[in-house]
């Protein structure tokens, strides 16, 4: 009876959220749309100030300082006092994978059972109706890359834009990257001994097995992918593009000497690594800079990895791949918690980075790292027509406020479920809502 109590009263919570007022994919864009007035940080460096931007069919078409030369049959949208920004792009996150954290496993879909799954495509489990990616979108971020977990292989992710009506019309980029859990070196106990059952696996030798399987799948999988084979091996298929440089390598690992056996690793079989996480990258900045390796930092709002370490390192580990020559991406941790993206970047700011450098760390640096920077990250002319305006500085949890939002030129719903019941309530309580 409690078992039927509890799922009755998950299905009753999952009804009425589903009640609440839906938001349908915004229709293509009609006519040209010309923003005027604004400050725009075309997301390299570069600002313009009192600019115009112009787009049309998705496409951006004219960029440049004081006003249009053309808005004959375009929209004008006034920023006069606004911000215009690229659309944030988050990468390696759960969104849309996961609905809900705990006790609901039916809304969780980021990890598959086995250790070595590269065949896995989290794409097609990504749900966009998902309640929590419009409350992401409202901040800004209009791109991501829902990705898989577990096991030392997880599988492959693709980019998806973040306002589409299934998992068909949100791949953005398919297939960018595969996923590997770097086996960890164990620390040497700091106390005493423990008693192991006879017979157990050592942490040891558990690493040493995990790297020997890797060995074996990566060099199975180069001759595979060099060879025409009569039958077909999915695991392998899913490989091909690591040797022929149409997928990557995103490995996630922190410590110094696992950083460079993954580099080591990814270099003997010709592969393009991404350290994903990388808390000391730092000490090995001339490894990543001469093999062209990129890091995606895994949030700067947290603490550093070992107790020696200075307190205000994860704040000022942008600033020192910035110098140090390294392109340098960020995520943040999960799925929901990706709306403090802006924010985690903006952190960085009061710790050496310059606002426009931390601006390009989740626009054109995220968008070089997963292979799309050809298409988005900056403001330029040719490119899509993904941005938004902000009231305020977008990397500032105080002065953010989009007022709208476009993804391929595409003026998306900045509606969500946060907003809806804000509206709600202000109502039950007399508090007049904004």
């Amino acid at each position: 009876m409690k078992k039927i109590l509890i799922f009755g009263g998950l299905l009753l919570s999952t009804v009425l959220t589903y009640a609440q007022a839906t938001i349908s994919p915004a229709k293509p864009q009609s006519k040209p749309i010309t923003i005027t007035g604004a400050t725009i940080h075309i997301g390299d460096g570069r600002v313009i100030n009192n600019g115009y931007i112009t787009f049309e069919k998705g496409k951006i078409t004219a960029i440049g300082e004081g006003n249009s030369p053309n808005t004959s049959g375009a929209e004008i949208i006034d920023a006069t006092g606004k911000q215009v920004y690229p659309g944030f792009i988050c990468p390696v996150t759960t969104l849309g994978l996961i609905e809900v954290e705990e006790g609901a496993k039916g809304t969780v879909d980021a990890e598959e059972t086995g250790e070595l799954n590269p065949n896995v495509r989290s794409l097609i489990a990504y749900n966009t109706d998902s309640k929590v990616i419009p409350t992401v979108r409202s901040n800004g971020i209009l791109l991501a890359q829902p990705t898989p977990e577990g096991g030392l292989l997880s599988g492959q992710s693709s980019v998806v834009q973040l306002d589409a009506w299934n998992w068909e019309d949100a791949a953005y980029k398919t297939d960018v990257a595969v996923h590997l859990n770097w086996p960890v070196i164990r620390p040497a106990r700091r106390r005493g001994p423990v008693a192991a059952l006879p017979g157990a696996e050592s942490p040891d030798e558990a690493r040493l097995k995990a790297l020997d399987a890797l060995n074996n799948l990566f060099t199975e999988a180069k001759a595979y992918a060099e060879a025409k084979p009569d039958v077909i091996n999915l695991r392998f298929e899913a490989m091909k593009g690591l040797f022929k440089g149409t997928k990557k390598l995103f490995v996630n690992v922190d410590g110094a000497k696992e950083i460079i056996e993954a580099v080591t690793f990814a270099n003997k079989l010709g592969m393009q690594a991404v350290i994903v996480g990388g808390k000391e990258s730092y000490l090995v900045t001339n490894l990543l800079r001469q093999n062209n390796v990129p890091v995606i930092i895994k949030e700067t709002q947290t603490l550093p990895a070992r107790d020696e370490d200075d307190v205000y390192l994860p704040y000022k580990l942008p600033k020192i791949l910035q110098d140090a020559g390294v392109l340098y991406g960020l995520t943040g941790i999960g799925f929901w918690r990706q709306r403090n993206l802006p924010f985690e970047a903006g952190q960085a700011v009061g710790y050496g980075l310059t606002k426009e450098q931390a601006l390009s760390m989740i626009t054109i640096n995220n968008a070089r790292i997963l292979g799309i920077d050809k298409t988005t990250g900056t403001l330029e002319t040719g490119k899509d027509a993904n941005l938004f305006i902000s009231e305020g500085d977008a990397l500032d949890m105080i002065t953010l406020n989009v007022t709208s939002a476009f993804i391929q030129g595409r003026n998306i719903s900045l509606d969500n479920l946060h907003k809806q019941l804000y509206r709600k309530f202000s109502d039950k309580y007399g508090k007049k809502a904004d």
